[in-house]
């Protein structure tokens, strides 16, 4: 197959994070397809220009991996006319939420006391644990929904980083893709134009202080430690990658071999 080559990556106005996943090397020397997988923050904030460029991808389906406090906070995606649009929450949204209530709104000193001394990172190691162990059943759902006719496929969540990250590892790790790739994209969630913007409901400069925004950056950052628990707990779990496609989301060869089909060149 001839590799088409991706467009510059563009500068969409309302959506944060947004990329082509094309291009990606696997462990047998294939690469992810430009044009197949793409990934993103939430679509809410979506302008009229942005809408058009996501309608030009061909896109099949959008899997939206938020929950509904979420989408109550942000909205809900624009709609691009002929695209499905998966919701799949990758986390409850009774869950954490008073954690989030105080990340907005919280003084500094109630900061420290959620976030202090490593308690950040750790939260979130924890998530990304979780999320591998207890959202099989989700991360089955897609890509099996790959396999069969759901592509070009568009995964977000709120940032684009860590449940969409996750899901986006997820796949990339059923195409073999090597695992410093898988890493490497992650990371790239880093770059400034993709962060996520800190939202705190006090206008005021302390809000936005220096100790405050070291204290949120474990939330709003990509760490490979974060990732590297994912991993830890797919091989603490099931013992191996292989193992985990086939007994944790129900992935026969069969349906990996379409799978690398439809995503690799």
């Amino acid at each position: 197959m001839t590799q088409q080559v991706p467009s510059t990556e563009p500068e969409l106005a309302g959506v944060r994070n947004f990329r082509d996943v094309g291009g990606l090397p696997t462990v047998d020397g294939r690469r992810v397809r430009f044009g197949v997988l793409y990934r993103s923050g939430h679509l809410a904030h979506a302008t009229q220009e942005d809408a058009a460029f996501l309608s030009s991808l061909g896109l099949h389906t959008i899997f939206d991996f938020r929950n509904a406090a979420d989408q109550k906070l942000e909205g809900p995606d624009v709609t691009l006319p002929g695209v499905r649009n998966v919701n799949l929450p990758l986390s409850d949204p009774a869950d954490g939420a008073e954690f989030w209530k105080m990340v907005r709104d919280g003084d500094l000193d109630q900061l420290r006391g959620i976030l202090s001394d490593g308690k950040g990172a750790q939260r979130m190691i924890d998530s990304y644990r979780a999320i591998i162990k207890d959202r099989t059943a989700e991360h089955s759902r897609v890509l099996h929904a790959l396999a069969e006719d759901s592509v070009p496929a568009l995964m977000h969540c709120a940032a684009g980083k860590d449940r969409a990250g996750l899901s986006v590892a997820v796949t990339l790790l059923a195409l073999g893709v090597e695992r410093e790739a898988i890493v490497e994209d992650y990371l790239k969630s880093n770059a400034k134009h993709r962060r996520y913007k800190v939202r705190r409901s006090s206008t005021s400069a302390s809000a936005y202080s220096p100790e405050v925004m070291e204290l949120l950056d474990p939330l709003f950052d990509a760490r490979a430690e974060y990732l590297s628990a994912a991993f830890e707990t797919i091989e603490e779990t099931w013992g191996d990658v292989g193992a985990y496609l086939e007994q944790g989301l129900g992935l026969t060869p069969q349906t990996r071999e379409r799978l690398r089909e439809r995503l690799l060149d």
